[in-house]
């Protein structure tokens, strides 16, 4: 292992990142004298563009799983390796999925608000007016990583029938099968949840649209836990409106914040991105600093490996 591992915290390093850097065979230095940065705003893609001009580190780690906006402001160089923390807040993310889901299989957001007895199957016909079991419920996971992979974990004791959805069509662990990106439209009539848990790159942006709307069942929620802009906002809004879809429950949205009075807060059940939060993320994040920098003094691959010419 290389002790001299040069390490820097930027813009601000807590004692618990300094800590974990040191644990891992790092020192503590300045960005002009680093090998390898830890860069842990995600709001600040331009701050790090413009830090890295004076900094050596061959070797960046990013804070969160979601670094669109890094590559969009150009931050992220060929020059470097990058990692980012895709992977590690996986089960707190699909936690929040799952209780999405579970608020809509119990009509939770109607029974919540709810100021007089109803009747135990409400009014009207179809899944939005009736308490329903996951077992009984088809659930579609766009995209298979950390998320994906830990919600198919949560639902297999519920006994929902799960369906993946990937670029590779590489086996989702506890799904029934998996399709490629490509075959979304004969897959999307099945299911009773969309559960959208990918990366967004330009490929992925506006991946549900109208054409991806009419296809599910007018029974079906829509479920977001990754980027709103997989989501075409306009199209989903039309769709509510006419009743095409159950219902949509949306921990992110697109515009971001979501405006007040916005159509979305009287038509879905809106979460303000709390699927993981700093205070959730900060130890998964402080153990892969540790890990990686561990990794990188001994010369060993990396986890959360950016690959710069997919965008995430």
């Amino acid at each position: 292992m290389n002790a001299s591992l040069k390490v820097a915290i930027e813009p601000v390093a807590t004692d618990d990142l300094r800590a974990a850097v040191e644990r891992g065979g790092g020192r503590i230095v300045d960005p002009p004298e680093a090998d390898a940065l830890v860069w842990v705003n995600p709001a600040d893609p331009n701050g790090l563009k413009e830090l890295l001009g004076s900094s050596p580190a061959r070797w960046v780690q990013l804070p969160f799983a979601g670094i669109e906006s890094f590559f969009a402001a150009g931050a992220i160089d060929l020059a470097r390796t990058w990692t980012c923390a895709k992977g590690i807040y996986g089960h707190s993310t699909a936690e929040h999925a799952l209780a999405l889901m579970l608020m809509a299989a119990r009509r939770l957001n109607v029974h919540a608000t709810a100021t007089s007895w109803m009747s135990p199957r409400g009014v009207g016909s179809g899944f939005g007016a009736a308490e329903r079991r996951l077992a009984d419920c088809t659930v579609v996971i766009v995209g298979t990583g950390g998320i994906g992979s830990a919600l198919a974990a949560m639902l297999q004791p519920l006994r929902a029938r799960v369906i993946g959805v990937n670029r590779s069509g590489r086996p989702l662990e506890g799904a029934e099968r998996t399709e490629r990106i490509g075959s979304l439209l004969e897959v999307l009539p099945e299911a009773d949840f969309v559960v959208l848990a990918l990366a967004l790159t330009p490929e992925s942006r506006g991946l549900i649209g109208a054409s991806e709307l009419a296809v599910m069942p007018d029974s079906a929620w829509l479920v977001n836990v990754a980027r709103g802009a997989l989501v075409d906002t306009d199209a989903l809004v039309d769709g509510l409106k006419e009743g095409a879809l159950g219902g949509a429950a949306l921990d992110v949205t697109d515009p971001e914040p979501l405006p007040d009075g916005h159509p979305l807060w009287e038509l879905a059940v809106v979460t303000p991105h709390v699927a993981n939060t700093w205070d959730m993320a900060l130890p998964e994040l402080i153990a892969l600093v540790e890990r990686n920098v561990r990794h990188f003094a001994g010369g060993e691959p990396l986890e959360g490996l950016v690959d710069a010419s997919a965008g995430y």
